[in-house]
């Protein structure tokens, strides 16, 4: 078997068989099929699509590249949450102390930054000391002790996926529904978990412009997971905006301690509970969604979540400290206005725009490998349906050079200020 046939096949748009796609998995693994023909493979995928059975056996492949997390070790129902990735989406780090806090047993597996989104490992490294590649031996030993962990799929654990994850983020097939399906499951799968609550995002700011795009990849995933005999719910939600006002790294930990303190902005805040509300019942926790959301606030509403936040990051080697001193994470030399050059109503976003802004700052990777800097990113001041005066702060840019007209300029264009509008409905569907 010869991976240029399998290239040529699916650029031709025929099915792979079984036995193709475990040689591409196994042979990219292991190291004998080189970057440069999986990156073709990739593309193939990307334009041809894979069918429902292709899906199944790629996913399946990336699972057993490596080994398969036992939890049994860990008491009762374990339950997960995975977001699609979007700019500004910090969730998974109020989220994951939340539900500990409410009894439930979350271990997570997440990611780092890719294309456009910032990643949940990258804002937890903004944290001094916090360490994102736990051991297996840890990560059970914490979600045991303390109800949540987040960690890297390191050692062994899905590694097809974790090379083929910083591929695509370099070679224009991030929004691919196989790759994007595949990679969410095969790791979550590969991670133990008995429920699973997925967050899709549409919208400009996600991989999946449209709605029907949303709801095609919701249920290739929740498809897997039927497969796989796991619970499983997708909601469709929007990102047609930024997630709260912050992107940039040590900025959303800031702006994810604020929730955490029972503040912090009115949309992460509502996709926290409402997320939060489904991995409950799927922890058996609580019968009901208004049941489990009541839960949820009052933990926020007594100071068990942000404790919980606390002892997870000293846990993880972090300094717990910077919850009540949040300049300790790092902090950019300078900061940029950028003014609104009308008065108006802001009525649109470019929000990919925005997250590409953050990244060429130095807030996320423009090529593999690239070293990320914690501090930089932006602050916005307005959000769509916000009135702004002629001259008024739009937006901040934290930076380490004084002067960044480049991004200045890339904020403007992406902004757009009209007549009038109103605020996206953040919760689009969910999908079961």
């Amino acid at each position: 078997m010869r991976m240029v046939d399998i290239i040529q096949a699916k650029r031709d748009g025929q099915e792979l068989t079984k036995e193709q796609i475990d040689f591409v998995i196994d042979g990219y693994t292991q190291g004998t099929i080189p970057d440069y023909q999986m990156s073709a493979w990739l593309m193939a995928i990307y334009f041809q699509n894979m069918t429902p059975l292709e899906i199944s056996v790629l996913t399946d492949a990336m699972l057993h590249s490596g080994d398969v997390l036992n939890l049994a070790k860990i008491p009762g129902i374990k339950v997960d949450k995975h977001s699609t990735g979007g700019v500004g989406d910090k969730i998974s780090i109020p989220l994951a102390p939340l539900v500990a806090a409410a009894g439930a047993k979350n271990p997570m597996i997440s990611g780092r930054g890719l294309g456009h989104t910032g990643g949940t490992l990258d804002k937890l490294e903004a944290i001094p000391g916090f360490n994102v590649d736990l051991t297996e031996e840890q990560f059970i030993q914490q979600v045991t002790t303390i109800g949540t962990a987040i960690t890297s799929a390191t050692g062994n654990l899905a590694p097809a996926d974790k090379k083929i994850y910083a591929l695509r983020d370099v070679t224009g097939t991030v929004e691919a529904i196989p790759l994007i399906s595949s990679s969410i499951m095969s790791k979550k799968l590969a991670s133990g978990t008995d429920g699973l609550v997925l967050d899709v995002k549409t919208g400009n700011g996600a991989f999946m412009k449209t709605e029907a795009r949303a709801t095609e990849l919701a249920e290739a995933l929740v498809r897997i997971g039927h497969q796989a005999g796991i619970k499983i719910v997708a909601l469709l939600t929007d990102m047609s905006q930024p997630l709260g006002y912050a992107i940039g790294n040590a900025l959303e930990i800031a702006e994810s301690i604020d929730v955490l303190k029972n503040k912090g902005p009115a949309d992460v805040r509502e996709l926290t509970l409402t997320l939060g509300a489904h991995m409950l019942i799927q922890a058996e926790i609580a019968e009901d969604l208004p049941t489990a959301r009541r839960i949820l606030e009052n933990r926020l509403a007594d100071g068990s979540a942000l404790a919980k936040f606390k002892e997870m990051i000293t846990a993880q080697g972090g300094d717990a400290s910077i919850v009540d001193h949040p300049t300790k994470m790092p902090q950019a030399n300078h900061t940029i206005p950028v003014l609104a050059p009308k008065a108006g109503v802001v009525d649109q976003m470019a929000t990919d725009r925005l997250g590409v802004a953050s990244m060429i700052l130095g807030g996320g990777r423009q090529k593999k490998g690239d070293v990320v800097d914690h501090a930089v990113g932006l602050v916005l001041h307005k959000k769509i349906g916000d009135k702004v005066a002629h001259g008024e702060l739009l937006a901040t840019i934290y930076a380490e050079e004084p002067a960044r007209p480049d991004v200045v300029d890339m904020v403007l264009a992406a902004i757009h200020i009209g007549d009038n509008a109103t605020a996206p409905k953040l919760i689009h569907h969910i999908i079961q």
